[in-house]
């Protein structure tokens, strides 16, 4: 089983890529995660969000791997501790399918996106920079694996 994170977004600052590579380097024995920067629709005066964000989600679903489960990051998604997390991770390897993270631009996720989303996921009711979030993803679905391997890492 692999897992591949899509994100709306292109050249996370230096602090972020480094943190998120260390989590993706302790993972790459128990779940190999992958990185996709999907690049942003264009904003600014006098343009669409609505079609920016209808092009980034059409770049999103293009990036899915084949049969994927796949869990789009939302504020509206459901919230897991860390336990609760581990069990998710267990069911999705019960599925035997690769898994694919969404996260989106700044308006969220194109409608298309969540209609092909399996289910989607809170990481709480803070509204968090979607650079910060990658890290954020890494490290818990690390915990979770951690926690699933018995590994010392999760002391709660």
């Amino acid at each position: 089983m692999k897992a591949r994170l899509v994100a709306v977004g292109e050249r996370a600052p230096a602090w972020v890529a480094h943190g998120f590579c260390e989590y993706q380097k302790r993972l790459s024995h128990w779940l190999p995660l992958e990185l996709v920067e999907v690049e942003p629709g264009v904003r600014g005066k006098g343009r669409d969000t609505a079609r920016a964000t209808f092009d980034e989600g059409a770049r999103v679903l293009a990036a899915l791997p084949k049969n994927a489960h796949v869990v789009a990051l939302d504020g509206r998604g459901k919230m897991h501790s860390s336990e609760q997390l581990a069990q998710r991770l267990q069911h999705w390897r019960s599925q035997g399918r690769d898994l694919a993270f969404l996260v989106g631009g700044p308006e969220g996720h194109a409608a298309e996106v969540l209609q092909r989303a399996d289910e989607a996921w809170s990481l709480g009711p803070l509204t968090l920079p979607h650079m910060l979030v990658r890290l954020v993803l890494a490290e818990q679905v690390y915990r979770a694996a951690a926690l699933l391997a018995n590994h010392p890492y999760h002391r709660a």
